[in-house]
């Protein structure tokens, strides 16, 4: 499994909203509203690499109020 934290910025006001329907999508685990450069990260996992990108590209940067998205995959050193 790949998992990763996903770090979204939103449109003014529309943080609850997104964070409410990121909850729902199938493959989040996590989803908290935050203070600072970003309003939303998430706790996201697929079997493989290709499935996390579809998730977060065609899931998570779908729903309307996002405007940025950055990526870190969690690596186990």
């Amino acid at each position: 499994m790949v998992e990763a934290y996903v770090l979204i910025q939103t449109e003014v006001g529309k943080a609850k909203q997104v964070v409410e329907e990121v909850r729902m999508i199938d493959g989040v685990s996590q989803a908290d509203d935050v203070t600072g450069p970003y309003d939303i990260v998430v706790r996201a996992g697929a079997e493989d690499v290709d499935g996390l990108g579809r998730l977060v590209v065609a899931r998570i940067q779908s729903i309307a109020g996002i405007t940025r998205t950055l990526t870190c995959p969690v690596i186990n050193l």
